[in-house]
This record gives C-alpha cells, sequence and structure tokens, in this order.
C-alpha cells in the first residue's frame, strides 16, 4: 500500500492534483490506516493513470468522471474516440506547422516557384531590395488576375536576362530611381528601353505585355501603380510611351 506521497511521486503528479481528483469525485478516498496516513492500493494507482492520462490528453474533468464510471465497453469506444479526435488535431497542428514553414520559405508563400526564381535572379544581377520588393508586389496582383498565365511569363522574363544588353538595362533602371525626374540621363535610358522593345499598348485581355515579360522593367509601371512612386519611374515610363506612341 502506498502513502498519498509516493502515490503521487510514482505517477508524476502533485499530491495537490490527486486531492483534486478527490474532490470532484473522480478518485474515492481510501480510509486512514491505523497511524492515519491513508493508503492507496492497485486499483486506486489504476484509476489514476487512467485520470492522469486522458486528463493529459485535454479530456475535461468533467467528461473524465462519466468515463471512470462507464463499463468497459463504454470505456473502449470513449477511448476510440478521443484518440480520433487528437489525432485530427495532430493533423491540423502539422498543416499549421507546414505554413510556419511556408513563412520560413519567404516569397514561396505568396508566389509559384518560376516568379520565386525570377526574383531570385534579380537579387543575382545585384538589383535593390527595394526594386525587388516592387517587382515582388508587381507579380502577386498579377497572379491574383491571371494565375494560368504567370508561370510562362515569369519564364520567359527570367530567360531574358540571359541577354547582357537586358541585365544590364535592368540595372540602368534600378539605378535611376535614385535620379532626379529631370535628370536628362533619363531620354537616352528611354531611347535604349524603345531600342530594347519599348512599351506596347495592352492587349485585348488588358494585360501589358510589358508587365509580363517584354523588354522594361516592370517595377517602373508597378511604381506608380502599387502606392511606391518614384518620381524618375514615373518619368521614365512617360518617355517610353511617348515613344511607344502610347502616350502624350
Amino acid at each position: 500500500m502506498l502513502t498519498i506521497g509516493q502515490v503521487a511521486a510514482h505517477l508524476g503528479v502533485t499530491v495537490r492534483a490527486v486531492r483534486h481528483y478527490h474532490h470532484k469525485g473522480l478518485l474515492p478516498e481510501p480510509e486512514r490506516d491505523a497511524s492515519g496516513y491513508r493508503r492507496y492500493g492497485a486499483d486506486a494507482v489504476v484509476s489514476l493513470v487512467r485520470i492522469k492520462t486522458l486528463s493529459d490528453a485535454g479530456v475535461p474533468l468533467s467528461r473524465i468522471e462519466e468515463l471512470m464510471s462507464a463499463s468497459p465497453e463504454q470505456f473502449s469506444a470513449a477511448v476510440s474516440a478521443i484518440d480520433e479526435d487528437l489525432a485530427g488535431q495532430v493533423r491540423e497542428l502539422q498543416r499549421r506547422r507546414g505554413r510556419i514553414a511556408e513563412l520560413a520559405a519567404g516569397d514561396a508563400l505568396f508566389l509559384p516557384p518560376d516568379v520565386v526564381t525570377l526574383l531570385d535572379r534579380l537579387r543575382e544581377i545585384g538589383l535593390g531590395p527595394e526594386t525587388v520588393h516592387t517587382e515582388r508586389d508587381t507579380w502577386i496582383l498579377l497572379v491574383a488576375r491571371y494565375p494560368g498565365q504567370v508561370p510562362q511569363w515569369a519564364r520567359q522574363k527570367t530567360a531574358l536576362f540571359e541577354d547582357p544588353a537586358f541585365r544590364q538595362l535592368y540595372l540602368t533602371t534600378d539605378r535611376a530611381a535614385g535620379w532626379d525626374r529631370d535628370d536628362p540621363r533619363l531620354e537616352a535610358l528611354a531611347d535604349e528601353v524603345n531600342a530594347f522593345g519599348g512599351l506596347r499598348a495592352p492587349d485585348a485581355d488588358g494585360v501589358e505585355p510589358i508587365l509580363a515579360l517584354d523588354a522594361l522593367v516592370a517595377v517602373t509601371l508597378m511604381a506608380a501603380r502599387t502606392g511606391k512612386p518614384v518620381p524618375a519611374w514615373e518619368r521614365l515610363v512617360e518617355l517610353c510611351r511617348i515613344r511607344a506612341g502610347t502616350g502624350s
């Protein structure tokens, strides 16, 4: 026979917890022996193991009280139902862990792999963080509107970076963000953009090819559309549109 302290230590609970189970009616209090100690036998230990296991599984004490007086068949069925519920909770936690892991993956949470590859390429060639961020915002909006076309557009645009002239055009446009709106270099840059392919009018679906795969840096257009205007980029867009015959 065990004292309350011995049984509590054996099961890894506190004496206070055992007394709480007595108070809630989950575990009958044993009679005191001649020395004044309550002694716990094997049946009490088995009951405490059940109570602790169910409690650790998140089963409310009120439900545990019902189960402690259930028949073996009822107890077994209830335990199976609890196990099924726990399995569902595990699956949900695994799903949440997956989402947390995606957060750690950065752009992969918001964008398809082909766009992530493109953004990584932009970083590799030396584009500034703000430009890459604005480009990312461009693709987030495009994915929301044209999910089926975006992967192909991103692959096509990534392929353009094999051309040194295109890479240089991107880098120059990135640096142009720090120029004044009236900087004469913008005229020369607009000529380069026009020579490479320039701006074209939207197609029948309203998609401006420049946003997806054309020669000019997508951020020059998106800067004015995402609430992050850059005066030099806005002027560059105006100059490019004049040269393309799509603006005045």
